[in-house]
């Protein structure tokens, strides 16, 4: 994942009350950066902060992660995302909408490894959600660039998701997604379930993800990148 917009990313950050307004940040370690069911750190363990600001309905703020696109000769191409997305986040009747923009920035990458495509992209991201149960959500996002990573070309993600809240503190979610850019021979899709923890200001996770033809179709620089992984993370409120 890169940063997860919405109401979602405000849980397990420290809050500052500023009228109706609130800042928040958070800091999280996980043992890989998975996004979109491909890793972004070649297997490799990531630590990850945020700072967001939010009101009752819009929302701005920054995101980073190291990364490590693996492979020979593309383990230079960047070791830094920054994440920087602002959205709003209307209701109308029983749904949630998040209506966002994210830019993805990779500030020491080395476009040239690339034959001079810029990795920088940015997305635009529409989510909805609604609630079944106190208990049950069920979600759904479609998500557009026109020019993708590396110069791939048009980009369009689609993803179905939900959520089960067992108690006040623990929750399991799942999603299924798919992947499409015009460079691609194809598309490709993912899909995960987890769970998290909240106990004592840390929130504990552990999710199972898996894809479907991403190395194939030419996602991923190494085959190991789209493989099937179980991921382990902590984060707190500072």
């Amino acid at each position: 994942m890169k940063k997860v917009i919405g109401l979602a990313m405000l849980a397990s950050a420290a809050t500052v009350g500023v009228a109706s307004a609130e800042v928040t940040a958070s800091v999280t370690l996980t043992s890989d950066y998975v996004f979109r069911g491909l890793s972004q750190t070649d297997g490799g363990a990531a630590i990850q902060g945020s700072f967001d600001w939010s009101n009752d309905t819009f929302y701005a703020g920054v995101w980073g992660s190291n990364v490590n696109f693996g492979a020979t000769n593309f383990t230079e191409l960047a070791s830094m995302e920054l994440d920087a997305y602002v959205g709003w986040t209307p209701t109308t009747g029983p749904v949630n909408w998040d209506l966002g923009v994210v830019g993805y920035f990779y500030p020491n990458a080395d476009d040239e490894i690339m034959g001079g495509e810029e990795l920088d992209y940015y997305e635009g991201i529409v989510q909805a959600s609604t609630n079944l149960t106190e208990q049950v959500t069920i979600g759904a996002q479609v998500a557009y660039t026109p020019e993708y990573f590396g110069g791939g070309g048009d980009g369009t993600y689609w993803e179905i998701n939900g959520g089960y809240a067992i108690n006040d503190a623990t929750a399991i979610t799942a999603a299924y997604g798919v992947q499409d850019i015009d460079f691609a021979s194809g598309e490709y899709s993912t899909w995960n379930i987890g769970i998290t923890h909240a106990m004592h200001g840390f929130t504990l996770g552990a999710m199972y993800s898996d894809t479907n033809d991403a190395f194939e179709n030419g996602y991923v620089f190494d085959e190991t990148s789209a493989d099937s992984r179980f991921v382990l993370s902590i984060g707190r409120e500072l």
